[in-house]
Parts: structure tokens; sequence; C-alpha cells
């Protein structure tokens, strides 16, 4: 029986590829779906065995270990933080999850929330499990600090109820650019739905793919993101709307008093000759 153990972490909102394709002696244009893969000869001098050893990096943050130690895993995101400045090391347990392959002859095709087993070995099971895993942990990430940011906004929800904004200009300005944020990376840079490549042109792949989308309920629950920063931008629309307006009144009373102040100074100036 083979075997291939499958380990997934988020090191931030985005991977520069090229640097590190660079840095390994890579030249390569990479599109949105082409992760930047190190094995072999490239793993030489980070891990003391290379066989069988694998790391699938993604544009939108994530890695993707295959058959590495903890502590192999630590050194490989250690070293390439040298490389790329904006990788987090502190996210390499917050965020991770786990997969494994399983191939032998005995073995039936099965698809299972935690392992896969298999017959016959596939190239493609291990691209297409990877980008599936990339995604979701991924997205893993986004649905925390979506809900982080929808209890945050609860709190100002609750001072709003008892008559008071208590949330200012800068504040407001830095929730909106999240709920922003939020919906960038989840369409513009994970490209969920988007099918790799190779699945265009061989049915078998497309069908693991779906597969897979399914088993992980890529979906679904990019749907609830959707719903919840739909959620927010409609909130900081009407903390918006409630800001302005009481900017404007702020304004109006401003300009009241002003009024009143000239015509008491002009009272003043009126009647002060009766007064000499």
């Amino acid at each position: 029986m083979n075997t291939w153990d499958f380990q997934s972490i988020v090191v931030g909102n985005e991977i520069n590829l090229s640097a590190i394709a660079s840095h390994f002696g890579i030249n390569k244009k990479f599109k949105w779906e082409d992760p930047l893969v190190l094995s072999g000869t490239a793993l030489n001098g980070l891990l003391k065995n290379t066989e069988n050893k694998h790391v699938y990096m993604y544009n939108f943050g994530s890695l993707i270990f295959i058959n590495l130690a903890f502590n192999e895993i630590q050194d490989v995101v250690k070293y390439l933080k040298t490389i790329d400045k904006t990788i987090k090391i502190d996210n390499i347990q917050k965020f991770s999850d786990d997969y494994r392959l399983e191939v032998s002859p005995e073995y039936e095709y099965s698809l299972g929330n935690e392992v896969m087993t298999a017959s016959v070995f596939e190239k493609y099971y291990i691209d297409i499990i990877a980008m599936i895993l990339a995604k979701s942990i991924s997205l893993e990430k986004i649905e925390y600090e979506t809900d982080m940011l929808l209890d945050n906004i609860e709190d100002v929800i609750g001072f709003l109820e008892q008559g008071k904004l208590n949330m200012s200009d800068k504040e407001l300005a830095k929730a909106t650019a999240k709920v922003i944020r939020f919906k960038y990376n989840t369409i513009s840079n994970l490209m969920l739905f988007e099918k790799p490549s190779a699945a265009w042109t061989n049915e078998d792949i497309e069908k693991f793919f779906m597969e897979l989308m399914n088993l992980f309920d890529i979906e679904d629950r990019y749907s609830k993101i959707t719903r919840k920063t739909e959620i927010l931008r409609n909130i900081t629309e009407v903390f918006g709307s409630l800001s302005h307006e009481k900017r404007a009144t702020k304004l109006e009373v401003i300009v009241v008093v002003l009024i009143l102040f000239e015509v008491i100074l002009a009272l003043i100036e009126f009647f002060s000759p009766f007064y000499h």
C-alpha cells in the first residue's frame, strides 16, 4: 500500500510565488490555478530526507505539505519567510487541516472526509487534492475573520440600541475595507469555482474535482460567506449614513449658533448707544 499524507496551512492572504520560484531557480509565469511545487532536489538543504515529499504553494496564501513531519513543515515555512516577508508563521497551527490518500490493488475507490482510497494511482489525484485542500483551508481563515468582524459589529449595534453611535469615521472605513477585502479574497484570489485547465479536456479529472468540491462543501461555505459579507456591507452602509447624518446635524447646530451669535452682536451694537 502506498500512502500520501496531506497537511494544509494558511500563511497569509497572498504569497509571492514568483520571488520564491526565482530563489529556487524556477523560471515560470504562474497562472491563477498554477501552484509552485517543490520536491526532490529543490528541498535539499531544507529536509534531511526528501523522498516522496512535496510542497505545493498557492498564490492565495495556502501551503500544502505532502508526507512532511510537523517539525519539517515548521522549518520549510521559516525558510520561505526569509524569501517572502509577508508569510505569517503564527498561522501554522491556527488554520490547518489534513487528509490522506491510500492506494492498494485490494482497495475500492472511495472518498471519505479524512481518507481517500483507490486501487490505482493517478497523478492528478495529488494535484486536485492539494488544490481543494488549499481552497478549503483558505476559506476556513476567511470564515473565522468574517465571524470575528460580525462579533465586533454586534458591539456597535448594541451602542446604537442605546442611542449611541460609537464608531468613528476611521473605524467605519476600516470595517468597510475588511468587507471589500473578504469579497476580493473569495472571488478574485481563490477563484473557487474555476476548474483547473486539465479538467476542461479530461472528464475523469473534472469529475474528481467536482467530487472533492462537494466533499469539502466549498460551494455551501462560499454561499454562507457571501451572505455574511452582504450583511456586513449593509450594516456598514447604515453606519455610514448615520455618521453622515450625525455630522450634518452638528454642522447645522454650529451654523445656528453662529447665526445667533451674529444676531446677539448686532443687537449689542444697536442698543449700545442708548447706554452712553
